[in-house]
């Protein structure tokens, strides 16, 4: 069974939450304030980006002390009736089992919109007054609407660890895996990731699952413009959409390339669609969709292009009925890939190509054809012969290797 990494090596105890010491210092320090009396500032409120290990950082603190962790994504609970039954009672009475409990209200965000019927505030009066420690957890601590509630918390901010620190994370997991991992491979996901840890470990398993080997070149292809979380999130929103309107919205809301997004869908929709009859109805509309796009290249009339949108999301959408089992990953599209690497595969022929060009007189595209194979036979069958003519070309070390390997 597929298991979402994110799940699988979640954090359990306080030392295995990576970054963020000081904040998880603090947060040490006021949770063991309780054991002597209740200290001025009954709430903590964790504040910082998205993937930074606000959430896991409580539970990993709630496990390695032993205390019940009683939580909730407060978007859940607008109502001043609903936070009540939630958190009230939890904050004045103690344990079944005497541990010591502990509240934990996350997404504080999803509480602020217009459906708040008094959950705010209801929030803020449980703060007050508790028995138990609380901590509320949000992306922005400074939202306008948490004013009130700012005054009566100790707040606790988390930032983004360093991409070593994701890098080392990266590599502790593709150990645990079986999977050799270039560090240049980690060292991109981590950078692209920006801080986000829960992104990165994502990016990993969609690249890295089933393989025994993750390379640079695995990885380089993937373009910078594209965030993977954003794609994963579009190819969710188009293949589990409940209704034509919601297929077409996760298109026309997301800022990808559209050729990239159907190699994207074309990849994943045999994982995704067990019945070979409703695949085959997907694939029927994304081969519509495809001509579609062919049309548009061939005689530039844009206005095809709702045609285009229309059969890769709602028409893929309405063919199956997203009845899924389990967790499916997403993957990365494996055309793009091998086209990704053929090009760079190309580039770096025309580069040897020219260096040999330059030192004898002739075009890098010559170079490539009639010098480049007889330069490969060299350097397999007599090495010493081979680096002498590769120093006179004035190769390096990488375009050395490159035809030492047969490429």
């Amino acid at each position: 069974m597929n298991i979402p990494w994110t799940l699988k090596y979640r954090p359990r105890t306080l030392s295995e939450v990576i970054g963020n010491e000081d904040a998880k210092k603090k947060i040490l320090e006021w949770i063991r304030q309780w054991e002597r009396k209740p200290p001025k500032k009954r709430a903590l409120l964790l504040y910082g980006p998205p993937g930074t290990g606000k959430t896991v950082t409580v539970e990993a603190l709630a496990n390695d002390l032993n205390m019940e962790l009683v939580q909730s994504n407060a978007s859940d609970y607008r109502t001043a009736e609903a936070i009540q039954r939630f958190a009230g009672r939890s904050s004045r009475y103690g344990t079944l089992f005497g541990k010591r409990r502990l509240i934990l209200f996350d997404e504080l965000g999803g509480i602020t919109g217009s459906a708040d019927r008094g959950g705010l505030r209801e929030i803020t009066k449980i703060v007050k007054e508790t028995g138990s420690p609380i901590i509320l957890i949000a992306n922005d601590a400074y939202n306008p609407r948490f004013s009130t509630l700012r005054k009566s918390c100790q707040l606790v901010e988390f930032k983004k660890p360093t991409k070593t620190q994701i890098r080392r994370l990266l590599a502790k997991i593709c150990s645990l895996e079986g999977i050799e991992a270039e560090p240049d491979a980690l060292k991109l996901i981590a950078e692209r990731a920006r801080g986000d840890v829960r992104s990165a470990i994502n990016d990993l398993q969609a690249l890295a699952q089933g393989r025994k080997r993750l390379t640079f070149e695995d990885v380089a292809w993937l373009s910078s413009r594209d965030r993977k979380e954003v794609i994963f999130n579009i190819l969710r929103r188009i293949l589990y959409a409940g209704n034509v309107s919601g297929a077409l919205r996760a298109v026309n809301e997301a800022d990808v390339d559209l050729d990239m997004l159907l190699e994207w869908i074309y990849e994943n929709l045999p994982y995704h669609i067990k019945d070979p009859g409703e695949l085959a109805s997907a694939m029927d509309m994304l081969s519509l969709a495809d001509v579609y796009r062919g049309r548009i290249a061939a005689t530039q009339d844009w206005r095809l292009m709702r045609y285009y949108i229309d059969f890769m999301s709602a028409g893929v959408a309405t063919s199956w009925s997203r009845k899924a089992h389990g967790w499916t990953p997403f993957r990365f599209p494996s055309r793009i890939m091998s086209m990704s690497k053929s090009k760079a595969e190309r580039g770096r022929l025309r580069a040897i190509g020219l260096m040999i060009g330059r030192r004898c007189h002739i075009s890098a595209d010559r170079a490539a054809k009639d010098v480049i194979p007889f330069l490969r036979v060299i350097m397999q069958n007599n090495p010493e012969m081979g680096m002498g003519i590769a120093r006179w070309l004035g190769l390096d070390d990488e375009m050395i290797a490159y035809l030492k390997s047969g490429g």
